[in-house]
């Protein structure tokens, strides 16, 4: 290797098998216990997906074991999952099996559709009508 050369642009490290679509999706985690008995359902939200991953938040992960089947709202299809990384309320899963891309793309049109991802510029600050002026009821004395 030449001195000056990037080590990392051989590596392959920092590439990505897939493309990742950013989302902001609804899903439910169903995971099934070893008695096999009711199983039990977990909300979080997507954030991203591709292929062969996705990324979410859940509210808790007490209790969460490493393997379980993820369904997005609104797509009727239950997604075999295991457990890559868990920081704090985020987790990010490897598909058990990759997902087709017509299934990825269904999810990512649905989210577009709806309104899931937002690009825009951020929200300004709510103009106020009459600066400096406060509001007192009928009859009131603002002090």
């Amino acid at each position: 290797m030449s001195l000056g050369a990037d080590p990392r642009s051989t590596a392959g490290l920092y590439e990505r098998k897939w493309e990742r679509f950013a989302v902001n999706r609804q899903g439910m985690l169903m995971t099934v216990g070893f008695d096999l008995a009711a199983p039990k359902l977990r909300s979080c939200k997507l954030i991203d997906i591709s292929q062969g991953g996705a990324s979410f938040v859940v509210s808790t992960t007490i209790g969460l074991p490493l393997h379980y089947y993820l369904s997005v709202v609104g797509v009727a299809s239950r997604i075999g999952c295991a457990e890559v990384y868990r920081n704090d309320s985020r987790i990010g899963v490897q598909f058990i099996k990759e997902i087709d891309e017509e299934l990825l793309h269904t999810i990512v049109r649905s989210d577009y559709f709806t309104g899931g991802v937002n690009n825009s510029r951020p929200k300004q600050e709510e103009r106020r009508y009459m600066a400096g002026v406060e509001r007192a009821g009928i009859g009131s004395a603002a002090t």
